[in-house]
């Protein structure tokens, strides 16, 4: 079987609910990221086989096809297709390993996959006002529990012991590490400003100036005597990201250099009642299947949809916490929804080039109970 290459990731730098990016639609942001990724690598629309393209909330200004719609708006040939699918907060990431799958299998030889979310546009679970998503059968099983995330982050807490303080002090963190990571430059080449909004040069949310103090006097979210704030849940956000794939083959013929392999990956369920539990699973699905130890790993990409989701994975799979998000994640920069999976492989290759990492790990929960995880190996 062939394997697969990324030759080139982008992202948009991430927009605050209501800020910089609320005024671009969705499909306009991510025909952005399609045409920088041409631009960056001198190829034409008409190298791209598909546009694999992740979308949560599909309503609205998402409600069409996004990733058929966004090529169209980027002036590509009517000639190219573009799909949309969706793995809940997992989307992108699903979309990079559907592109990798036909490219391995000899049904593309380029694609482009990626993802978009405006959850300024389109508010996070507005779907759910126009229809009941479970039905009988699933809520009678479950005894009509409701599969929201928050709860399911406080009962990720309580199950692996873990305290307010340490949530609190997770979140402080991740804000040091991203804006150390904006002042060092390490998005830098990674960032594609969007012309609409000029004066948006770095992700939006980064708070510099917080403290464990701050943190402290957040209110619980859900229920008087819980662990889950404002301040350790990740952002409402918006943003797009991209990724090509290409077989090492088809990037030497058109003169593209590979940066990463797609080494492995899995998809893996677990308790929906949790919601967010399933990277744990995941991730010793992926390294049975790999071969690869844990500790051969250089860097692991654990979404931070909450701070109790990548500490209870460090919990469980005992990883080296050095090693775990080292340039902040969706608590300090966001979580636009669609979007997410591309973003943290696009920070994550673009960190194992800048360090000299071979191995890195990626995982992402997803309403339902459900992750992907993907281990990919450095090749620039």
């Amino acid at each position: 079987m062939r394997e697969a290459v990324i030759v080139e990731a982008v992202r948009t730098p991430i927009g605050r609910r209501k800020g910089a990016l609320a005024n671009v639609h969705p499909v306009d942001l991510s025909a952005h990221v399609l045409n920088s990724l041409l631009e960056r690598t001198g190829l034409s629309p008409e190298d791209v086989d598909d546009v694999v393209w992740g979308c949560v909330t599909q309503l609205g200004d998402q409600s069409g096809n996004v990733g058929r719609f966004a090529l169209l708006s980027a002036g590509w040939p009517e000639s190219i297709p573009g799909v949309t699918i969706n793995r809940a907060c997992g989307s992108s990431h699903q979309a990079i390993e559907f592109a990798a799958m036909g490219v391995m299998s000899g049904r593309y030889d380029l694609a482009v996959a990626g993802g978009v979310e405006s959850m300024t546009r389109v508010p996070l679970g507005a779907t759910r006002a126009v229809g009941e998503p479970y039905g009988p059968g699933m809520n009678s099983r479950y005894n009509n529990v409701g599969f929201e995330q928050g709860p399911g982050a406080e009962m990720m807490a309580k199950r692996w012991g873990l305290s307010r303080e340490q949530l609190d002090e997770y979140s402080l963190a991740s804000h040091a590490k991203a804006a150390a990571g904006v002042d060092s430059g390490a998005f830098d080449r990674q960032l594609v400003p969007v012309p609409a909004a000029p004066d948006l040069l770095s992700d939006e949310g980064i708070r510099r100036n917080s403290s464990m103090e701050a943190l402290a006097n957040l209110s619980p979210a859900f229920g008087d005597d819980g662990l889950v704030t404002a301040g350790n849940a990740s952002q409402i956000s918006d943003g797009a990201a991209g990724v090509i794939v290409t077989t090492p083959e088809h990037a030497a013929k058109l003169g593209l250099k590979p940066i990463v392999r797609l080494h492995s990956g899995v998809v893996a369920g677990d308790d929906p009642t949790l919601v967010l539990s399933a990277p744990i699973p995941a991730t010793a699905k992926l390294l049975s299947r790999s071969g690869i130890r844990l500790e051969d790993i250089g860097v692991y990409e654990v979404n931070e949809a909450f701070a109790a989701v990548p500490l209870a994975w460090l919990a469980e799979t005992g990883a080296d916490p050095a090693k775990l998000n080292p340039l902040g994640g969706a608590i300090a920069v966001g979580h636009p929804l669609g979007a997410s999976g591309a973003i943290l492989m696009t920070r994550m290759i673009n960190y194992m080039r800048d360090n000299g990492v071979r191995y890195g790990l990626q995982t992402i929960c997803e309403a339902g109970g459900t992750a992907n995880a993907s281990i990919v190996e450095l090749l620039a």
